[in-house]
């Protein structure tokens, strides 16, 4: 099966939270059986919802206390007294308590925050942030390479590498620290000299801390991303998935090394 559109990361999260329609599902269901990496992403998703909505279950399944129905609401809003204080601690317990399911159960049905799949966003908006830059796509290029490390490095807390990818034909421009949902990210990046930029973000992870490397795009951005020890590695660019599998690959070769 062929899909005009390609497969993005909402399209795989709808997936998990069996919210597409029967033919965009059967795409997905299809790429996901031509992609096993991507597969068992998926699948941990799902489980991790299953596990939040079993844990919660006794929550939801609790009986509102007879005061609190909407009967019984109705008629004290039609009546000409106020409520008491503890009828108000009550009714606010009670909405804060709805509330706070309710986001757990849809942190469940989405997915986990922080992990891969949103290092892969992170990437991705960074690229389109920095990449297309001619004027300052960096704060401190590549002769300032010492400096970039030490900075980076010392935001992350964690000692950053940066790879070699000039055998591959991409010459390394540089880099800055950026702001992610999820804490600071060392952003390089770099250059084929014909106009094609690639971006490496790297951050570190506080779930999903070793993953094996998936492929993700979002429009024209491509991109692999993984994390190894504590430490995620997403490498984005405008490219083919067959260019850019091999440039990952030699960037997790380089920084497993270095680790």
């Amino acid at each position: 099966m062929t899909t005009s559109r390609p497969i993005t990361e909402d399209d795989l999260q709808a997936h998990v939270d069996q919210a597409l329609d029967p033919a965009r599902r059967a795409e997905v269901d299809d790429y996901l059986a031509r992609h096993p990496d991507v597969a068992l992403r998926v699948a941990a998703y799902a489980r991790q919802r299953d596990q939040l909505r079993a844990a919660l279950a006794p929550v939801a399944e609790e009986p509102v206390p007879p005061e609190l129905g909407l009967a019984q609401l109705l008629e004290a809003r039609r009546a000409p007294r106020r409520w008491g204080a503890w009828q108000l601690a009550a009714a606010a317990a009670v909405l804060l308590g709805l509330g706070g399911f309710g986001g757990w159960w849809l942190r469940g049905a989405q997915g986990p925050t922080g992990g891969i799949a949103a290092l892969a966003q992170e990437a991705t908006d960074s690229y389109r942030v920095y990449a297309p830059d001619r004027a300052r796509p960096v704060e401190l290029r590549a002769a300032d390479q010492r400096e970039l490390v030490s900075w980076v490095s010392d935001r992350l807390q964690q000692p950053v590498v940066v790879p070699d990818l000039t055998a591959s034909g991409y010459r390394f421009m540089g880099g800055r620290v950026v702001a992610t949902a999820h804490g600071p990210a060392g952003l390089l990046m770099y250059d084929d000299d014909r106009g094609t930029r690639l971006v490496v973000l790297i951050r570190p992870m506080a779930i999903e801390r070793d993953t094996a490397m998936a492929a993700h795009a979002n429009g024209a951005v491509r991109g692999y991303s993984w994390a190894q020890r504590g430490i995620g590695y997403s490498v984005v660019a405008t490219a083919s998935a067959e260019t850019l599998h091999p440039l990952a690959d030699e960037v997790r070769r380089q920084t497993t090394q270095a680790t």
